[in-house]
């Protein structure tokens, strides 16, 4: 029997699957909808409570909260206002429905369209997250909350269920934090990247180098997660692609540039992340930076 008002989910991808598997975990009914039909059948076939939407129209029509998790902002407008739109004025999603953006999007995009979706009466909060594909699954994740606090209130047992909620300030503020984050994050990974091939060079040993380095004042999310798992290995298959930490430090970057503000290490970083995308390539996981500063020394 179909659930009433089950909680929409559009974009099931490699963390919207298990996101979704936590929501139905949690007790709460899901009508998931993918562009890919096989991706949204997977996800029904998975766990109870979980249903395939045929489209758009039918999250529109039958839920009154929406989460996007999709690849930038442009797919999350296109989801609620383009063809067969779930935010379309004729489709019945409208005066007191919530849409949740828990896509990377660009701060400055939430708001204008958060304020186009106020004029329907819809709420909106930004809630991206960090963890990656591990802490999707066991709903671990951190998800940066933006918007009215009475709405994220109203949300609230429906984020737990995903994870836990730091909450950021006015719509936007989510994806600005997520941006940001990813920044730091990045800036970690490329100087742990050229650490490892200069020590190395040298005579130490990568591993003795990772250990070190946790116990000391250098550490940071790659020497602790990635270093020796991902990198050293070589296996380089994290399951966060180069692309998308690509597209988010760009999208703080660009934030900077519209604030007016410069930030020499963030264009650095950004201009890096681009040439190693190039270099090897769009499926390159972002641990295989270590392959990139490799070829730099060699070139």
């Amino acid at each position: 029997m179909a659930a009433a008002n089950p909680i929409g989910f559009v974009g099931i991808g490699n963390m919207g699957a298990p996101m979704v598997r936590c929501l139905a975990k949690a007790e709460h009914a899901v009508l998931a909808y993918d562009t890919r039909a096989e991706a949204t059948a997977a996800v029904a076939k998975s766990a109870t409570g979980i249903e395939a939407a045929a489209n758009p129209a039918e999250i529109a029509r039958r839920c009154r909260i929406v989460i996007t998790m999709l690849p930038e902002s442009r797919h999350v407008r296109d989801a609620l206002f383009g063809d067969s739109g779930i935010a379309r004025a004729d489709s019945g999603f409208g005066k007191g429905c919530i849409v949740i953006d828990m896509s990377s999007s660009f701060p400055l995009d939430t708001r204008s369209l958060g304020e186009t979706l106020a004029k329907a009466g819809i709420g909106m909060i930004d809630a991206p997250v960090s963890g990656g594909v591990g802490k999707a699954v066991t709903g671990t994740l951190a998800i940066m909350a933006g918007g009215d606090a009475a709405l994220i209130d109203q949300v609230e047992p429906v984020l737990k269920a995903m994870g836990s909620i730091h909450r950021t300030g006015a719509l936007g503020s989510g994806h600005a934090m997520k941006a940001l984050n990813n920044y730091v994050s990045a800036a970690g990974l490329v100087a742990t990247a050229e650490a490892l091939i200069i020590g190395q060079k040298f005579g130490l040993d990568g591993r003795v180098m990772t250990r070190v380095l946790n116990a000391s004042t250098g550490r940071n999310n790659t020497t602790e997660n990635k270093s020796e798992r991902f990198m050293l290995s070589r296996t380089f298959d994290s399951g966060f692609a180069l692309a998308l930490m690509e597209k988010d430090v760009g999208m703080a970057r660009r934030l900077a540039e519209e604030l007016g503000i410069g930030a020499d290490e963030l264009a650095f970083v950004s201009a890096y992340l681009t040439r190693a995308l190039g270099h090897l390539g769009p499926a390159a996981d972002h641990t295989a930076v270590l392959k990139f500063a490799e070829d730099n020394v060699k070139a």
